[in-house]
């Protein structure tokens, strides 16, 4: 297959056109067909392991995600299937519905045996209801039987109280437009709103289940599910509840995109890549986006051309387990060969006609690329750093949690760190924690744990944690440009216990970091470097960090920061004067602006806070659902 050409015209960042977006949808489609069952109803592909469902839930994850990517293809095309996608998964869609639970060839396994078939239920659902006119509608009534027979166990109350409960209400959408179990369909579809409706903060944010995890999640599942429904079924009441909400998150995640197109690294489930591009494109194809459209297709083409382009697929068209190309640290229990064609949600903009806006006005540069920018996500706890010198996007973490996040727990590489960016880290060990801030206590680094918001303004964040029983510490990101003040107010540690606080973990070839002492660390010493090993942006990365030791009740720490892609940047020094008052920071940053800050202050509402914290409406157990403690999606 000739690949198509570039348009430079059109598209002046990326190069790419509607064309390249349906070539590289049938080049994924073509390339698992070899790993297909012989009746096509399982997609077995390689990997390195199994996920811990098992290679049979393996296999329907494998046919179900790309089955998704068929029918946005084929949707897109108005039923034109050159390749004869659709045929292959009809037959197997009858066969792995015809004796599910069997252990032969092709058999589906049944959702009350795999719970993972629940979520793979909300992969087949939408297929079905995108193309049912090609597909569902030409079947013959006893394979239509036998899917909705399979189907149906989705419509009871989630086995997983997160952003599952919006698998059964996919399944039930598809029901309803079918014809099929509708008032039951109907009832999945309000429990499940309502479920969510618990985890809505505001401004656009969800947390995902009854913890502070805010990640890609946030976009790819709860926003695209409820919005996506609200507007196949023509329900203007639910498109104008969810649609803003919708407009209000895509106002933050815009900023998270590189100029190179890299979404921001952070949370879990980060091998479905491109899949972050979803929720922009949902925006345009519902109206509620504050992306032009030509801004919408440089988004979308900017992420799927950084993946394709530094080796997400193998020398067999395959997607990797990884990033770039494979990397498993980066691979939850849960995931499978199959997993990374999650990534299918970010093709659809291919349900956009050809001669939409989207495909046919130039391409717009994104926010990134647009103006230096310090925002706070306040609902999350986040702050985003933006530089438009060199596209380069960092997010301060001060208020988001793995789902399992607890004191003095393992930390989780992908949540608990202070920063993120889109070119650098995290380390994971035994390598030392980068943008961290520990106690050594016996020699040891403390973890993080889970950090609880303690605030937000125009340029910083702030949060507190517990590292140790008995120790509190109360850490604050201030930024400016480039330049990041990172403080810490730790209480009650024993007199002259260690600290140390990291900075960004860089490869050879990646951005310059600095890290320089401003306050509590001995001042005539430098940062040191540490070695952290492979990152998910490539091997032999580094990190600095500096040393210090407490002193009294309260000691205040601050370093300034700096990443940053410019050639030759002076010292981070030279960015922010700073100027300590007991417990409060002032700074006035290169060009004038000031940013004053007191600690003490926010550590003193810790009370009241963890107070709010107990009696948030999200802390009770899900109706109807059982509590396990699993974020597989």
């Amino acid at each position: 297959m000739p690949t198509p050409p570039e348009n430079r015209e059109l598209s002046p960042y990326t190069g790419w056109t509607r064309a390249h977006w349906e070539d590289t949808a049938d080049r994924l489609l073509l390339a698992v067909r070899p790993f297909a069952s012989p009746r096509h109803g399982l997609i077995d592909l390689p990997g390195p392991r199994p996920s811990w469902s098992g290679p049979r839930s393996d296999g329907l994850e494998g046919w179900a995600r790309t089955f998704l990517l068929a029918a946005l293809r084929v949707a897109g095309a108005r039923g034109d299937d050159p390749h004869g996608h659709l045929d292959r998964y009809a037959e197997g869609l009858a066969a792995g519905t015809a004796k599910p639970g069997r252990a032969d060839e092709d058999s589906w396994p049944l959702m009350a045996d795999t719970r993972q078939a629940v979520v793979e239920s909300a992969s087949v659902a939408l297929g079905l209801r995108l193309t049912r006119r090609w597909l569902w509608d030409r079947l013959d009534d006893r394979t239509r039987e036998q899917v909705a027979d399979w189907l149906r166990p989705a419509l009871g109350p989630s086995p997983v109280d997160n952003n599952w409960w919006l698998f059964g209400l996919t399944v039930a959408g598809f029901l309803q437009d079918a014809g099929l179990d509708t008032d039951r369909a109907a009832a999945t579809i309000d429990r499940s709103l309502a479920r969510i409706e618990d985890w809505y903060l505001g401004d656009g944010w969800y947390s995902d289940g009854d913890n502070r995890a805010f990640d890609h999640y946030n976009a790819w599942a709860l926003h695209f599910y409820p919005v996506l429904h609200a507007y196949l079924a023509a329900d203007r009441e639910l498109l104008d509840r969810y649609g803003p909400r919708l407009r209000a998150h895509l106002d933050d995640y815009v900023h998270l995109f590189d100029t190179t197109g890299a979404p921001l690294p952070y949370g879990r489930s980060l091998i479905y890549r491109f899949a972050a591009a979803a929720a922009p494109w949902l925006g345009t194809l519902t109206g509620h986006t504050p992306l032009g459209p030509g801004a919408t297709r440089r988004l979308g083409s900017g992420a799927l051309r950084y993946f394709l382009d530094r080796g997400a697929t193998d020398g067999d068209g395959l997607l990797t387990l990884g990033w770039h190309g494979p990397y498993p640290p980066l691979v939850q229990e849960y995931s499978g060969p199959g997993s990374p064609y999650w990534a299918s949600k970010g093709f659809l903009g291919l349900l956009l006609p050809p001669d939409h806006p989207a495909w046919t006005d130039p391409e717009e540069p994104l926010p990134a690329e647009r103006a230096d920018t310090v925002r706070p996500f306040a609902p999350a706890g986040l702050l985003v750093q933006t530089t438009a010198s060199d596209g380069l996007v960092r997010l301060h973490n001060h208020g988001s949690n793995h789902v399992h996040s607890a004191e003095a727990s393992e930390d989780d590489p992908g949540y608990a760190r202070h920063a993120y960016s889109t070119r650098t880290g995290p380390s994971t060990a035994p390598a030392p924690a980068d943008n961290h801030f520990a106690l050594l206590i016996d020699g040891a680094p403390t973890t993080r744990g889970a950090a609880a918001p303690a605030g937000t303004g125009p340029r910083w964040a702030a949060s507190r944690h517990t590292p140790h029983p008995g120790i509190r510490v109360l850490s604050a990101t201030l930024a400016h440009g480039r330049a990041e003040l990172r403080a810490h107010l730790v209480l009650d540690a024993p007199e002259g216990t260690p600290v140390r606080q990291t900075g960004w973990a860089t490869t050879p070839d990646g951005p310059h970091a600095q890290l320089h002492p401003v306050h509590g660390y001995p001042a005539d010493r430098e940062a040191t470097a540490l070695p952290t090993g492979e990152t998910l942006q490539g091997p032999g990365s580094g990190t600095l960090a500096l040393h210090g030791a407490t002193s009294g009740r309260a000691s205040l720490f601050a370093a300034l920061a700096s990443l940053t892609a410019e050639p030759a940047p002076a010292p981070v020094a030279d960015l922010a004067a700073v100027r300590i008052a007991g417990h409060t920071v002032h700074v006035t940053w290169q060009d004038g602006a000031t940013t004053d800050l007191d600690l003490a202050a926010l550590a003193a509402s810790d009370d009241r806070a963890a107070s709010d914290d107990r009696a948030a409406p999200g802390d009770r157990a899900a109706p109807d659902a059982l509590s396990t403690p699993d974020d597989r999606a």
